[in-house]
């Protein structure tokens, strides 16, 4: 993926806004941030939506800003003059996108049927815009098509929302959701920047899904660490999984072997996605260590190590 399409990734989410009045471009901007979705694709529904672009890159250059329902060259090339890093478009249409990927800028278009995105992959394109998403099957005709098209991947828009977000995320070839429902044209309107920055925050919540998995409990060697595990067994009647280095009781308590990571030992902290949830939690300042990360076949991050203790405990994140 590019690179603009892995920031995509990384966010997990992109709001779709339509803007009337361009003064409220930065201020909404900011309220995005504040809730942790540092990305907007501002429609060209409005004509507010070139100068809403501008004001954007201009003030809020942490956001990564696109244009969305860009069916024009002229419209194309007013959203990249203002400086759109990405364009959207609402159908396929392979004079426009091959005129965006001319201008070395990343196009996403919209798709809704195997023709649609054969036709994009035609032109180079391995992630295209799947939209309008619940009308057109939802997430379980993406996994239908997945079968023959797994190098491609989908932006799902079209009726995601809180609810059913993880539902679409939870799918390895969906890079992100867009949707608009924490930009509402009436909370922009009136001004509810503190309410966006809530929906946003929510939103991320759902959309990381995080939670202790289990609890490592470090020992000096093997044997101790089987007398530990026999107490606790005995005690709260939890059955024993002995494996190499460790001896598990019930789920959620993970006896070490040896000393393990941590002073005390490690939390492991489940998520739907550790690339985002490192992006999200890097936000909040919290670093990595970058040699305790695994990725799988696709080059996507399966386990990872944070790089400070918390009250003596290492954590790691690793996917549901």
């Amino acid at each position: 993926m590019n690179d603009i399409i892995k920031q995509l990734y990384q966010i997990g989410i992109v709001p779709v806004v339509a803007i009337d009045d361009p003064k409220k471009a930065v201020p909404l901007a900011k309220a995005l941030v504040k809730g942790g979705l540092p990305t907007a694709e501002i429609t060209f529904r409005t004509a507010a939506a070139e100068e809403a672009i501008r004001a954007i890159v201009a003030e809020v250059p942490e956001m990564l800003v696109g244009a969305g329902t860009v069916l024009t060259r002229e419209q194309a090339d007013r959203a990249i003059a203002a400086g759109a890093r990405f364009i959207v478009s609402p159908g396929f249409n392979p004079e426009i996108t091959k005129y965006v990927l001319s201008k070395g800028v990343a196009m996403c278009p919209g798709t809704a049927t195997a023709g649609e995105m054969e036709q994009a992959m035609a032109l180079g394109l391995d992630a295209v815009k799947f939209f309008p998403a619940e009308q057109n099957g939802g997430v379980e005709k993406l996994k239908a098509l997945a079968g023959p098209y797994r190098n491609l991947m989908w932006m799902p828009t079209g009726g995601v929302n809180t609810k059913n977000m993880l539902n679409y995320l939870s799918f390895d070839q969906i890079f992100a959701c867009g949707g608009t429902w924490m930009v509402k044209k009436d909370m922009i309107e009136n001004e509810q920047w503190d309410k966006i920055t809530a929906i946003c925050q929510d939103a991320v919540k759902t959309m990381l899904d995080l939670k202790i998995k289990h609890l490592g409990i470090n020992c000096e060697n093997a044997e101790e660490a089987e007398r530990t595990a026999k107490l606790l067994c005995a005690a709260f009647g939890f059955a024993c999984n002995d494996t190499d280095v460790s001896i598990f009781t019930d789920t959620a308590l993970e006896v070490m072997k040896f000393k393990g990571r941590g002073t005390n030992g490690h939390v492991a902290i489940a998520c739907s996605n550790v690339d985002r949830a490192e992006y999200h939690l890097g936000l909040q300042g919290v670093s990595f260590d970058e040699s305790s990360r695994k990725t799988d076949a696709k080059g996507r991050t399966t386990f990872l190590y944070l790089q400070d203790e918390i009250g003596g405990f290492a954590f790691h994140l690793t996917r549901n």
